[in-house]
């Protein structure tokens, strides 16, 4: 339990039930702040902090040790808060999935300071404590050929990224599917996309791009997505073929 908010709520007599009425969402959604690590939404942390009369970083301390981007940090909050994630992935690894090396190696050629890429990597790393959680569920899609790829021909970081995959892919919360390369042309050649469905049942998704990344919520537009999910799931393996494949591919980078 997150203590501090605990004895918050105590102090000023609050449930999770009036939390909720005050803030306007769900009062599960309210009763998971005082549970550690669960932290608001942006738009919701500093009226909760004032309704509980506290700081933010009395609350939540790790808001203030935030290292991701604060570009990204709007979606980072909304894969805190999902309940499942649907992710497509094309030519990486994703985020949630990564080893530490793989995800060094993604940043490999940037224009970043060793310490920017101390803060990067380290974020990504501490986004994964998701995976520990009971939700959200993670449904992945891969392209075959992101376990094919040599990585600077470091044959061993792609055993074990390949290694790590397999071993994520039998958590219980966690799925991963293969496109095989024999499908040929199919939608998710367009690009990689992350579906987030929310407590309150809303669906937004993620779309990175070489300049910028977007947080899309316009109903038709994720209606498109949730669509051209369905193809691209409908082309890749089973979870037990996919997992065998996952095996295979970290053996030959042996």
């Amino acid at each position: 339990m997150n203590h501090a908010v605990v004895a918050a709520m105590a102090e000023v007599g609050a449930t999770a039930d009036s939390l909720a009425a005050q803030v306007g969402v769900d009062p599960k959604t309210a009763a998971k702040w005082a549970s550690r690590g669960r932290i608001p939404q942006t738009r919701h942390r500093a009226k909760v902090a004032a309704i509980l009369g506290k700081e933010v970083g009395e609350l939540w301390p790790d808001v203030l040790k935030r290292r991701e981007p604060a570009w990204f940090r709007p979606w980072a909050d909304i894969e805190r808060e999902a309940v499942a994630l649907r992710w497509f992935e094309l030519a990486w690894v994703p985020g949630l999935l990564q080893t530490e090396a793989y995800a060094r190696a993604t940043l490999a050629g940037e224009t970043l300071t060793a310490e920017e890429v101390d803060d990067l990597v380290s974020a990504r790393m501490q986004r994964q404590a998701v995976l520990r959680r009971e939700v959200p569920l993670l449904i992945t899609v891969i392209d075959e050929l992101v376990l094919r790829r040599p990585v600077y021909g470091d044959r061993e970081l792609m055993r074990e990224q390949c290694a790590h995959l397999a071993v994520c892919a039998e958590l219980p919360a966690v799925s991963v599917h293969i496109v095989p390369a024999t499908v040929g042309m199919y939608p998710g050649l367009g690009g990689p996309f992350i579906l987030a469905e929310l407590d309150s049942g809303a669906t937004v998704a993620h779309v990175d791009g070489q300049a910028k990344a977007q947080i899309i919520e316009a109903t038709s537009e994720v209606a498109t997505l949730n669509r051209r999910w369905e193809r691209i799931r409908g082309e890749a393996l089973s979870r037990t073929q996919s997992l065998e494949m996952l095996r295979e591919a970290a053996r030959s980078w042996t």
